[in-house]
């Protein structure tokens, strides 16, 4: 595929290595630093309105809910999935059950587990929907793992959750940027930004559903929360926002003005575009190591785990090729940065 030997969004990024680690972090666009960097030399100078933009962050939230599908008015602002997810959790009502995949991401499931008087039970990720019962209040899982890149059955869970009354809860950290998300298809969800969004760490997005609004506790309501934002600084909240973002952090605006630049990007480029050259380099990186005789995971995943060979990152990151180990498994993740070369760079070194 020709398309594949060329990066997505042009002289935006500039690597001076071969970065094949975007299940750790993101490499944020040029124009996301000059944001980045603009405000912080304002701030510096000390800018009138404060530290940022209010503006310029619902500009980030309505770039958000344009690429997950959903009204802006069901999108809430945060700080980090960890965050989204125990607000989540301290909404449970006690001796809830609570179902994950075995083995998911711990900021997922950690919020849950603390509380100490919800069930939380745990099923393999390919037998998750058959999993679900009855008494199964919420499924929470992530669309791809990140211990190895494999991708949930998304309608099976939804459909059995369905059947069985429970909410859901998706984790798109390790998906959202580069696999479309529908998010309202789930009654919640999460995304950390500073992955495949190239948004600066700090920035976190959570969507709600109208009729889960109503049962989501605002547990840090805070000034910004207000429907009319001014009218709150002192003394309690006079009205609760009447959308999502009733359930916002106040913004840490340095990296909400870079969410803002990053996710511009990723409309313009498109993310069935970087879909298909996404998955188009996977495909080439998992041929090319059955060609050398290791047996990826088999998921049609940007992310690709290899077992048993996680000990191999150090070298690799030595030759400047920077990926990393999850769970004994060697990681590659690709983006739209990345091209062929960087696909047959990683399996050269992997050659010896």
């Amino acid at each position: 595929m020709e398309s594949l030997h060329q990066p997505l969004g042009g002289a935006e990024f500039a690597p001076t290595k071969t970065y094949l680690n975007t299940s750790v972090c993101g490499l944020m666009p040029r124009r996301t630093v000059e944001a980045v960097t603009l405000l912080a030399g304002q701030t510096a100078d000390g800018r009138p309105d404060g530290a940022g933009d209010f503006d310029v962050v619902e500009e980030a939230r309505a770039a958000y809910a344009r690429l997950a599908h959903v009204p802006h008015e069901r999108v809430a602002l945060g700080s980090s999935v960890g965050v989204h997810t125990g607000m989540i959790a301290q909404s449970m009502p006690p001796g809830a059950e609570i179902l994950f995949p075995e083995g998911d991401f711990s900021s997922l499931i950690t919020p849950f587990t603390v509380r100490g008087d919800l069930k939380v039970r745990f099923a393999p990720l390919e037998r998750l929907a058959e999993s679900v019962r009855p008494e199964t209040a919420l499924v929470g899982f992530s669309a791809v793992q990140s211990s190895d890149g494999r991708t949930a059955d998304l309608a099976a869970v939804r459909a059995a959750a369905a059947a069985h009354g429970a909410r859901t809860l998706l984790d798109a950290t390790q998906s959202a940027g580069w696999l479309p998300l529908y998010a309202g298809d789930w009654d919640f969800t999460v995304a950390g930004a500073y992955k495949y969004l190239l948004c600066p760490r700090g920035a976190s997005f959570l969507t709600v559903t109208e009729e889960a609004q109503r049962e989501l506790l605002a547990i840090h309501a805070n000034w910004v929360t207000g429907e009319e934002r001014y009218a709150n600084s002192y003394g309690p909240v006079r009205e609760p926002a009447r959308s999502a973002r009733r359930f916002d952090e106040p913004p840490a605006f340095l990296s909400y003005h870079g969410a803002a630049a990053s996710l511009a990007l990723l409309e313009e480029v498109g993310i069935e575009t970087i879909e298909a050259h996404n998955k188009g380099l996977a495909a080439r990186f998992r041929a090319g190591l059955v060609s050398l005789g290791h047996t990826p995971v088999a998921d049609d995943s940007t992310v690709v785990g290899i077992p048993g060979l996680g000990d191999r990152a150090d070298a690799l990151g030595a030759a400047g090729v920077l990926i990393s180990s999850r769970a004994g498994n060697l990681r590659v993740s690709f983006h739209l940065y990345n091209t062929a070369a960087d696909v047959d760079r990683a399996l050269d070194v992997l050659a010896g």
